[in-house]
């Protein structure tokens, strides 16, 4: 088997206990790689600390999260943009939108996405997207900073068909799927089979959405053998082929 799980936070205080099992448990389930998307500037410690412990397999990412914005944004936004300068990252993440917490720094958020976007120009680097209750907002913003310059992945994909069809409007943009696919209630199942398997990539989005048999549990970056096995039973074909074909996917998009 084999798998990138393309969005991961197992630098989070939840895995202090057993990051070495839990990277060992992923090495053994098949992934080859764990792509971590940054959260604030109270994240960078951590994000770094586990990168440079488990180097070439946990992989940074750079960026402001949505849910992050308050009335110090602009201090935040700047720190994280000098650590562009300071080392390589895989992407620009995690950023977006977000209107399910809080829509109090709605306009704020929309400005620091559009922002970061051009950092994805400047520095030729993918976007990992957060757009919770926002994926039109998001397109929107895409579309404003230049839709034909940018490339990247609306992360953790939920939506409907019609949210769908806007994502996949977008040329250079592939759908994040974890293990929200597996939960009874969820309509992915119905609405993946509106696009094909090359825009996909898998990813957990560890600590959160655990798969079934696991919901309501920690999440861990072994867990996405259940988002593949249940793509399988989608697509009809087997958990070897979706594993080939996301993680060629996120090789091509990420430049693994």
């Amino acid at each position: 088997m084999k798998i990138i799980d393309t969005h991961s936070h197992i630098y989070s205080e939840e895995f202090d206990n057993d990051i070495d099992e839990v990277i060992a448990r992923a090495r053994a389930a098949g992934v080859e790689k764990i792509l971590l998307p940054n959260v604030d500037v109270s994240s960078l410690p951590r994000l770094h600390n586990t990168a440079g412990r488990y180097k070439d397999y946990c992989i940074p990412m750079m960026g402001l999260h949505p849910t992050s914005v308050d009335e110090n944004w602009q201090s935040e936004l700047d720190t994280i943009k000098k650590q562009l300068e300071l080392r390589p990252y895989i992407a620009i993440g995690e950023i977006g939108i977000d209107l399910y917490w809080d829509k109090t720094f709605q306009q704020e958020q929309k400005y620091i996405f559009e922002e970061q976007l051009r950092w994805s120009i400047q520095y030729n680097l993918p976007v990992a997207i957060h757009s919770r209750d926002a994926i039109a907002e998001c397109i929107e913003c895409v579309r404003n900073v230049g839709a034909e310059k940018l490339r990247g992945v609306f992360h953790s994909f939920g939506g409907s068909i019609e949210e769908l069809q806007g994502i996949m409007s977008l040329e250079n943009f592939l759908l994040g799927i974890n293990g929200v696919v597996t939960f009874k209630n969820s309509t992915l199942s119905t609405v993946l089979k509106q696009t094909d398997l090359t825009r996909i990539v898998v990813e957990t989005d560890a600590p959160y959405l655990s798969p079934v048999p696991y919901r309501g549990k920690r999440n861990e970056s072994s867990y996405t053998l259940f988002v593949v096995q249940k793509l399988a039973e989608i697509y009809g074909i087997t958990a070897g082929e979706i594993g080939e074909i996301t993680t060629s996917n996120a090789k091509r998009l990420f430049n693994l």
